[in-house]
């Protein structure tokens, strides 16, 4: 029983942080998107620092370098000169400067190899980082679009206002005409007292007409021209 009750809990836990997840989708979304920025500035300022050492390094191993060929070639012109003691001399500066000059290549080595590993990481960081802010921008534009969706179909009898808006016209419209049904009334009081008798008599033929009509104003017209 308390196995199934824990199931359950863990279950209903779940799924209210799922909802809540779905809920502030977006406002998430933005969060990580700060959180990749920021961890892409700290990448693109440690690999500015590593160019920097390299950099600083190659100038070091250069000037390095530039010494000990110039230092090389005094010890040559000693030699030929016969100053053997100026030359052992140039020549144990000469030892260590180039011992100097491959710790110096090796520590360069390093910095180039973690330049490029440290660049790369950079390149891939900052297409994903493209890449989660297109998806962002596409997020945020289906849930405008699915919250006008909801809006429109929502109203608080469950019609959407186009659908109440309808409703109303279909009943306005079906309503009978005042004007039309005082007509009818009229003709149904007027047969009930027989007033329309002599007129339906005088249309058909039986004795005169009770009301001028149109077509005997007309006939008197053509006559008189």
């Amino acid at each position: 029983m308390l196995q199934t009750l824990s199931t359950l809990l863990r279950g209903a836990s779940a799924r209210a942080e799922e909802a809540t997840r779905d809920r502030y989708a977006i406002e998430l979304i933005d969060q990580k998107i700060r959180e990749a920025d920021t961890a892409l500035r700290t990448a693109k300022a440690g690999l500015a620092s590593l160019i920097q050492r390299e950099r600083a390094e190659r100038r070091q191993l250069d000037a390095l370098t530039a010494r000990t060929a110039d230092l090389t070639e005094r010890a040559r012109q000693a030699l030929a000169d016969g100053r053997d003691d100026l030359a052992a001399e140039a020549a144990e500066a000469i030892a260590r400067q180039e011992d100097e000059a491959n710790q110096r290549q090796e520590t360069l080595a390093r910095l180039e190899a973690r330049v490029i590993r440290l660049r790369g990481t950079v390149e891939t960081a900052h297409r994903r980082l493209f890449d989660l802010r297109q998806g962002a921008t596409a997020a945020r534009a289906l849930r405008r679009e699915q919250d006008l969706q909801t809006r429109l179909r929502s109203t608080n009898l469950g019609q959407s206002p186009a659908a109440e808006a309808q409703d109303l016209i279909d009943r306005v419209l079906s309503r009978d005409d005042p004007g039309e049904e005082a007509d009818i009334l009229s003709d149904i009081d007027r047969d009930l007292n027989d007033v329309a008798l002599p007129e339906r008599l005088a249309d058909g033929g039986y004795g005169p007409p009770t009301r001028t009509r149109a077509a005997d104003v007309l006939a008197r017209l053509k006559t008189q021209n």
